[in-house]
């Protein structure tokens, strides 16, 4: 069996896919945004690493939605230029 990374053996996968098919709907619901808080908060600190400690919430908020929404919707609803202003 082929596993999904590279450091991870084929008998702890499994044991791991097991775990989580044994989860109800909403514990899967509620890992997955715990994950996707958790790789907010990491962009977030990368942002702040890169612009400085100062940086306003705002614009940590807008630099992070540039990473999903890209440059024409930024511009079209907040009028925020992530090329201009940097990503």
């Amino acid at each position: 069996m082929n596993t999904q990374s590279i450091d991870t053996t084929a008998e702890v996968e499994e044991i791991l896919v097991s775990m989580l098919r044994r989860l109800s709907d909403e514990d899967r619901l509620r890992r997955m945004y715990e994950l996707t808080e958790s790789a907010r908060a990491l962009a977030a600190d990368r942002i702040r690493r890169q612009y400085g400690p100062a940086t306003a919430e705002r614009e940590v908020t807008l630099r992070l939605a540039a990473l999903h929404l890209g440059r024409e919707l930024m511009v079209k609803a907040f009028g925020w230029d992530p090329e201009r202003e940097g990503w």
